[in-house]
């Protein structure tokens, strides 16, 4: 029970990840969006600005905090609050329009999608360089259901500002799919033009084992037999080797350093849990060091509950 008790401490569910900075953010906008007062708002739309200013020439990092503070501030006013009164800030703009999105989610009904779609086109004309707005008009495009042709024109105009945006990629990996705009012939296609030139430690190298990990999901949701047996998923194929390419690799001190490695080395761990591969996993978890995502985990119940259990069992027989 102290064992447990212990971890229970150590293991916590953290959307910002190691990024300390855009942590304190959170805590101070949960702390101060309770009051509701105009000057309340003015402090945390400064409080944005000032932390979304910094490395503005790093896309990755500034993606990873306007899609984090996108969902924290999905059900709030402050994103709208903020567009309206900077409707020339291309930051703001963004904010603005991710949020919609988090809000309504990408199969959602209604909405105000001309809002979003306009919010992320003034964004990109105000900022031609960033990568954001282009990255928050294809989630738009997801929410919208664009046909193909559109989809891939916004998808180019990311990728000629910031070749390897994680964002970018998961998104496209999800429009792809049987359950959104493509099939999983298409899913491979896109998995297997990635594999062939993206960097082992660029923002997107997570991609393959995400594709991976959604079919594997979507085996157990099938149920019966093939649930009962679907971790033979991992020892065959396409999911072994992308298992293979990257175990021994993603662990190592200082080799991801893009802002969402964190998230990478969560989605590594619980494919390698669900491939049996325990002794390969253990490393991956001291990596961690108890920053869990909701996704994966969250798929068998809990994803703390599921995080702990899973490096329980990791740790057997050490």
């Amino acid at each position: 029970m102290g064992f447990l008790s212990n971890r229970r401490k150590r293991v916590r569910l953290a959307p910002e990840l190691d990024d300390q900075e855009l942590g304190r953010l959170l805590k101070s906008l949960l702390a101060t969006t309770r009051t509701g007062t105009i000057a309340t708002t003015d402090l945390c739309m400064a409080q944005m600005s000032r932390l979304l200013e910094q490395g503005p020439d790093d896309w990755d990092r500034r993606t990873h905090r306007i899609s984090v503070l996108a969902d924290f501030l999905s059900a709030s006013h402050l994103p709208k609050s903020w567009a309206a009164r900077e409707p020339r800030n291309p930051t703001a703009l963004v904010l603005h329009a991710w949020s919609q999105v988090a809000q309504a989610g990408p199969r959602a009904q209604g909405g105000d999608r001309s809002d979003a779609a306009e919010s992320c086109l003034r964004a990109a004309e105000l900022a031609p360089d960033d990568p954001a707005p282009w990255v928050a008009l294809l989630k738009v495009a997801r929410w919208e259901r664009w046909r193909q042709p559109q989809v891939f024109g916004v998808w180019n105009e990311v990728l000629a500002r910031d070749r390897w945006n994680r964002e970018a990629y998961m998104n496209m990996l999800a429009y792809l799919s049987p359950e959104e705009g493509g099939s999983r012939l298409q899913v491979l296609d896109f998995v297997d033009a990635l594999i062939a030139r993206v960097p082992a430690n660029a923002p997107c190298v997570a991609t393959e084992l995400t594709a991976q990990v959604f079919q594997y999901q979507a085996i157990l949701g099938r149920g019966g037999y093939e649930a009962l047996v679907a971790r033979t998923h991992w020892s065959q194929g396409m999911a072994a080797q992308a298992l293979d390419r990257v175990v021994h690799t993603w662990g190592q001190p200082g080799f991801l350093r893009h802002a969402k490695a964190l998230a990478d080395l969560n989605l590594l761990a619980y494919a390698l849990m669900a491939g049996d591969r325990r002794a390969e996993a253990r490393a991956v978890f001291e990596a961690i060091g108890g920053v869990v995502t909701a996704w994966p985990w969250q798929i068998g119940g809990d994803p703390l509950t599921e995080f702990e259990q899973a490096q329980r069992r990791a740790t057997v027989g050490m």
